[in-house]
């Protein structure tokens, strides 16, 4: 049986890019696009899908923010991480809701299609799984601290932050707190000048 699959990314390029790779390369052609977490909710209302390609930023925020209510309300939906962020800071948060497969957008063209012909066909890839402990300060936060991490990145204030994420205020600070003891940042703009330095985008 054909895997229905939807594409979300921000990209429209990446999108089309995607698309005809995973038609022209394994003759899939049950594809959709959407581009924003709003947009991927409700496509995710109206069909039932069996595999969803993902990046971490969408253009409405971060798309941890949606993974934890898509993995309760479609337990056999198959995600892939498709993005630019680093592995080794996402890799292992996302394990907790059991995505195990992280795809780079700069990997090279033969292990993108050795990984998405694994995950399109239900396929265990050994070599995704374990992520490699680095030195980089942001791998060791948790799913919410990075939730977090991408609106204090954005210069956003504790209490936008906490309407957003529908928080408590002190929650937020407390979270903002544990993000600057884990990484050694004195500040906003040490820890800004950190996620530049490590590829963490936002």
């Amino acid at each position: 049986m054909q895997p229905k699959i939807l594409l979300a990314d921000d990209h429209n390029m990446i999108r089309k890019g995607l698309k005809l790779h995973i038609q022209l390369t394994l003759g899939f052609n049950d594809i959709h696009e959407v581009a924003s977490c709003n947009e991927l909710m409700k496509e995710l209302v109206k069909n039932k899908y069996t595999h969803l390609v993902l990046d971490i930023i969408l253009s409405d925020g971060s798309t941890l923010e949606v993974i934890p209510n898509i993995r309760r309300v479609y337990p056999a939906l198959n995600i892939l991480i498709f993005s630019m962020q680093p592995a080794e800071v996402y890799g292992e948060a996302l394990k907790q809701y059991g995505i195990m497969h992280y795809l780079s957008k700069s990997a090279g063209e033969e292990y993108m299609n050795e990984v998405m012909q694994k995950f399109l066909f239900n396929e265990t890839l050994v070599s995704s799984s374990p992520v490699p402990h680095t030195n980089n300060p942001f791998s060791s936060l948790a799913p919410r601290e990075l939730e977090v991490l991408h609106y204090v990145l954005k210069g956003i204030g504790t209490k936008s932050i906490a309407d957003t994420l529908n928080l408590k205020m002190n929650t937020i600070s407390t979270i903002k707190n544990r993000i600057f003891e884990k990484t050694n940042a004195g500040n906003v703009k040490e820890l800004m000048e950190m996620a530049t330095l490590y590829n963490v985008n936002y």
